[in-house]
């Protein structure tokens, strides 16, 4: 693919990197090396990537993938987001409300001690949260997420829509990137939730993953310009495709470019450009 001339500094919220490259072509079909990853960011004109592993097998947590998306992240274009899982369950059936009042966490899942130590290790610069993947963190858990106050990318969707977002997560004192506007896989109504609350949490922002709709994509760039950011979903799709969809939208250079870059860099210190 031919690299894109479009003028903007851009910046990435949802980028994938996993370990163990043969594994990802047998399951996933595709190349997903950092070398790859940084290839095709190149391309499309991306300056710099959060990147955080995808989904591990059930019981085997993230302390592993984490840290090697950290050793892979040095020397790159790259900022690692630690992902953690949790004990409780984000949907809102009945059973699963009554086992989140006895649910306690296993030795796969973050707990504070946890949180704090990512925090604290210069190598990572917040953290990537999938609860219908796996499981929400228990309070004490969001607790010091609270505490250390770095920006949380969240996985939402059907399993975790905007309202249970709202309820679980919002009320806290840290940011709060909500994935693909909440909406994934192509849920519009999910979207405009999560638009519409924008207006009631100033610590929420949306990223542009997977998000297809041009008047959804515009309407949440005009109605609020500062809490819009780009995010690719690379490698599963290639970043180019994303930075293109932005740049066809009717808004004005300078939404986009707070889209492209400056609402992640106010939010995300890595990503500011005296640092790329």
């Amino acid at each position: 693919m031919l690299e894109l001339n479009h003028g903007f500094r851009v910046v990435d919220l949802h980028a994938r990197l996993d370990p163990g490259d043969e594994e990802e072509v047998a399951t996933r079909g595709r190349e997903t090396t950092p070398e790859a990853l940084e290839r095709e960011l190149h391309q499309a004109g991306v300056v710099r990537a959060v990147v955080s592993p995808g989904h591990r097998p059930p019981d085997e947590g993230y302390l592993r993938a984490n840290n090697a998306v950290a050793r892979l992240s040095v020397d790159r274009p790259f900022l690692a987001f630690a992902r953690i899982g949790g004990p409780r369950d984000p949907s809102d059936r009945a059973t699963a409300r009554l086992r989140n009042l006895t649910a306690s966490r296993e030795p796969h899942h973050a707990g504070p001690d946890d949180i704090e130590q990512y925090a604290y290790d210069d190598r990572f610069h917040g953290f990537t949260l999938a609860p219908s993947a796996d499981g929400l963190p228990d309070d004490e858990t969001l607790a010091e997420l609270e505490e250390v106050s770095l920006p949380v990318v969240v996985h939402g969707g059907r399993d975790f829509p905007p309202d249970a977002v709202a309820e679980t997560l919002l009320d806290r004192e840290f940011p709060v990137v909500l994935s693909g506007f909440g909406g994934y896989p192509l849920d519009r109504d999910l979207m405009r939730e999560a638009i519409d609350l924008l207006g009631e949490h100033d610590h929420l922002y949306l990223d542009t993953h997977q998000v297809r709709f041009r008047s959804v994509l515009e309407r949440a760039l005009l109605e609020h310009p500062d809490r819009v950011m780009f995010g690719s979903g690379a490698p599963e799709i290639h970043p180019s495709v994303g930075v293109m969809e932005i740049l066809t939208l009717d808004v004005s250079e300078d939404v986009m470019r707070r889209a492209f870059s400056a609402n992640a860099s106010r939010v995300v210190e890595g990503l500011a450009p005296g640092e790329s």
